[in-house]
């Protein structure tokens, strides 16, 4: 009869070391560390945060709340119509109400919400709505490569 041991190490050697893709979650790949606007905050510090991060930044209220999201194609629109960046607030040019999802979330249910919509990154927000991450379309590919599924 196998010890608990031997059963352990057997099955490791069956799945390897990796996580099983399918039962990630969100919260395991997602990026922590968010640079996040205030609803006053200028076009053009918006700008220079996605060119150091992600291509959209989440706004939040004073307690970290999601409240809306300014992407890359936000700010071009501001300037197609002839705004400068310095003289636009967040609150004048985000997306308000923005689609996001909670850690918890599975990454095959993530990879359904970004084949359904034009969505590159997602805001996550914990169950106040406080944001706690962001994940984006390449973090999924990323976490897919390495569990071994290629």
């Amino acid at each position: 009869m196998p010890t608990k041991k031997k059963a352990a190490k057997a099955k490791k050697a069956r799945t390897g070391t990796k996580k099983d893709f399918g039962e990630m979650m969100v919260k395991q790949v997602m990026q922590k560390m968010v640079q996040s606007a205030h609803l006053k905050t200028k076009g053009d510090v918006i700008a220079s945060l996605m060119i150091e991060g992600f291509g959209a930044v989440p706004v939040v209220d004073a307690k970290d709340k999601l409240v809306g999201i300014v992407s890359e194609h936000d700010l071009m629109a501001a300037l197609d119509d002839g705004h400068k960046l310095g003289a636009v607030a967040a609150a004048d040019i985000m997306t308000c109400n923005p689609y996001s999802i909670h850690p918890e979330t599975t990454l095959p249910t993530l990879i359904h919400v970004f084949r359904a919509s034009d969505l590159i990154r997602v805001p996550v927000v914990d169950s106040n709505d406080k944001l706690v991450g962001i994940i984006a379309r390449r973090d999924v590919l990323r976490a897919y490569l390495a569990a071994g599924r290629a």
